[in-house]
Order: structure tokens, then C-alpha cells, then sequence
């Protein structure tokens, strides 16, 4: 019997539990998951002393029309920029902060892309 496909909601919640796994092993501390603002959601938030880290998360089951990692454009990141500074405010964080993104290859969860400083 064949399964029906992932749709876009579940192949993120997939991606998702992935990147919190890699980067737990990697001794980051997860703070928050799906921390929404207004319109603009940020996958992960982790704490990585000294830094906070925002971390976006793709995930696509084939690269056949580009990686996952070129699908954060500007609006992606200009709300992004918008959640964490509503964040920082918040939690009243006055250290320095990083923007990642965490590109996972649904197909290969042994392939993934973890770019520090993507933006800013």
C-alpha cells in the first residue's frame, strides 16, 4: 500500500524535529520552537553561549528545483529580523545574537547543511 504524500506542513515538522536533533548534539540549548510575532515565525531559538541563536529551518525532498537553503529571500528574513528583535526585547538579552538557517535533505536525513551567519 503506498502512502500519500507529505504535504508542506508535515514535511516542516519533520525538518524541524531533524534540525532540534542536530543541533542538540551539537550543544545547542533549544529555547523556543515556532516562536510567533505578528505575521512572522521563527523556527528555532536556541542558546549557544555566548549567543542567541535564530535558526531557519528548510527542508525539501528533492533539490530539483534548487536547495532548500535558497528559499529564505528577503521577506522571509525581514520578518525573521522582526521576531528576534521582538524576542530580544522580551527576554531582555543584551549579548550578541547569530541568524542561522538549516537546510535538511528529507531524502537523506544524514545530509544537511548547517550555515552560521547567514544573515543579518
Amino acid at each position: 500500500m503506498q502512502s500519500k504524500p507529505l504535504n508542506n506542513k508535515e514535511k516542516g515538522d519533520i525538518g524541524e524535529n531533524m534540525a532540534e536533533k542536530i543541533l542538540v548534539k551539537s550543544g545547542y540549548e533549544i529555547l523556543e520552537r515556532n516562536y510567533r510575532f505578528k505575521r512572522a515565525e521563527i523556527d528555532l531559538i536556541c542558546l549557544k553561549p555566548p549567543l542567541l541563536v535564530f535558526v531557519e529551518v528548510k527542508s525539501l525532498n528533492s533539490s530539483l528545483h534548487g536547495y532548500p537553503e535558497e528559499r529564505v529571500n528577503y521577506g522571509k528574513v525581514k520578518k525573521i529580523l522582526e521576531a528576534a528583535e521582538h524576542y530580544i526585547y522580551a527576554i531582555n538579552w543584551h549579548k550578541d545574537v547569530r541568524f542561522d538557517i538549516l537546510s535538511i535533505d528529507l531524502k537523506d536525513n544524514t545530509k544537511y547543511l548547517h550555515i552560521e551567519d547567514a544573515f543579518y
